[in-house]
């Protein structure tokens, strides 16, 4: 949340910002950007408190202003508080309030205006009188303040109040009475809301989340049900990607233009190139080529690199191994550690058995290769350029390049067996 307040503040090219935190918030301070600056709240006694804390580390000259956001608030935009600083400078104010009108407005300060509409005062929800209560425009919480003032009118607020705290919306009245002027800037109320709960978490995470995924579609990103779309803001899209429900994309990823994903993927740090098709996967720290496919239920794991026009398919594991251009893993598989050449084929039950117990060893199959079903690769071990390998077989040396590697033993035949063993069961013996 936090991030996001700060990435918004940024857009207003501060000279200096401020997080004032609790002395156990650990947590927080260690994400922050070393460009701010964090001030430990020894005790919570309101938010006029806090910012009197935070005004102890800032140094103001005359023509500077104080931009005063509460941290779970992640929902304000850089564009609102351009607006709202533009009519701060442009009326002269002492202090801008942002407010938005709300439908249920329990919970919040209200904004009270006197009989020429101008804003009077700030009262929180707990002590308003039942007429207050039923104004529906509310404070957000946000403040831009005269520098010059600032640090003398919050020195004067007092705790009588039901909570027995500094509140900082007393700074407005008090500015009010002196005879300062007093503006605000009316947004919409999506953008003030707060977080105290997981309910309400989960209710700005989905805005957020629509809010990102409209950006995209605009872009020209095609989405069947944003709605169950789900993408951090560290992620490229080129116009032309085509998502189905249930994609995450996280992290450092990129996907390039006429790419499917999903449905149902998990992607994270990863590069997509174009024309290719993801779905029902997981991916995580790799590189897919161009009108590549991969899936349905496949795992890349970190380090994989997919060439143009490879496939892994259903159910197959790949890890730090290099599959060429055209080469297909296309069911029941698992390569790990492995170079596969181009247009090589791995058959269904294919294992490159790369853990000895102790280290992990390369496998290395040749261009045009074909791998049987349930063939094992025993690493260290290659397999040369257009050689096969016989299914079934366990390969623990080298192939040569065109040749036939079979590993297996002679098979029997026992003539009659399934009779002769109804008749021993019906003896009584179990012996073969």
């Amino acid at each position: 949340m936090i991030e996001w307040v700060i990435e918004a503040t940024s857009s207003l090219d501060p000279i200096q910002t401020v997080v004032v935190v609790r002395s156990d918030a650990h947590q927080v301070t260690e994400i922050l950007p070393d460009e701010v600056t964090p001030v430990v709240q020894p005790r919570q006694l309101g938010t006029a408190h806090a910012l009197q804390i935070a005004l102890g580390v800032v140094h103001l000259d005359e023509n500077e202003h104080v931009l005063v956001v509460p941290a779970d608030t992640p929902l304000i935009t850089a564009q609102t508080l351009e607006k709202m600083t533009k009519l701060h400078r442009r009326t002269g104010s002492a202090v801008t309030c942002l407010t938005a009108k709300m439908d249920d407005p329990t919970g919040y300060g209200r904004v009270v205006r006197n009989g020429w509409g101008r804003v009077e005062r700030i009262v929180e929800h707990a002590d308003t009188t039942t007429s207050e209560r039923e104004i529906n425009e509310i404070n957000g919480g946000i403040y831009l303040f005269d520098g010059a003032l600032i640090r003398e009118a919050v020195g004067r607020v007092e705790r009588a109040n039901a909570q027995g705290e500094y509140y900082l919306p007393d700074v407005v009245a008090i500015l009010g009475a002196d005879g300062h002027g007093i503006s605000a800037y009316q947004t919409t109320a999506e953008e003030l809301s707060g977080i105290n709960t997981q309910d309400q978490l989960a209710l700005v995470a989905e805005i957020a989340r629509l809010r990102i995924n409209r950006g995209w579609m605009r872009q020209g990103v095609w989405m069947q049900d944003a709605g169950r779309v789900y993408i951090d803001t560290t992620v490229r899209l080129q116009a032309g990607v085509r998502i189905r429900p249930g994609v995450h994309l996280e992290g450092d990823t990129t996907v390039a233009g006429g790419t499917e994903l999903g449905p149902d993927c998990f992607i994270s740090d990863s590069r997509i190139g174009p024309d290719s098709k993801v779905w029902y996967s997981v991916l995580r720290d790799v590189s897919v080529g161009a009108r590549a496919m991969v899936g349905p239920y496949a795992s890349l794991r970190p380090g994989t690199v997919l060439a143009d026009g490879a496939k892994v398919g259903t159910f197959v594991e790949v890890k730090d191994s290099e599959i060429g251009a055209g080469a297909k893993v296309s069911h029941l598989a698992y390569v790990g550690d492995t170079e596969v050449g181009e247009n090589a084929n791995l058959g269904a039950g294919t294992i490159t058995a790369n853990y000895d117990g102790y280290e992990k060893h390369p496998t290395r199959i040749g261009r045009g290769a074909l791998i049987g079903s349930n063939t094992v690769l025993v690493a260290p071990v290659e397999v040369g350029d257009e050689a096969f390998t016989a299914a079934g077989s366990a390969i623990t040396k080298d192939v040569s390049e065109g040749a036939l590697a079979v590993e297996r033993s002679t098979q029997r035949e026992i003539s009659e067996y399934s009779r002769r063993r109804q008749e021993r069961y019906e003896a009584g013996t179990s012996q073969d």
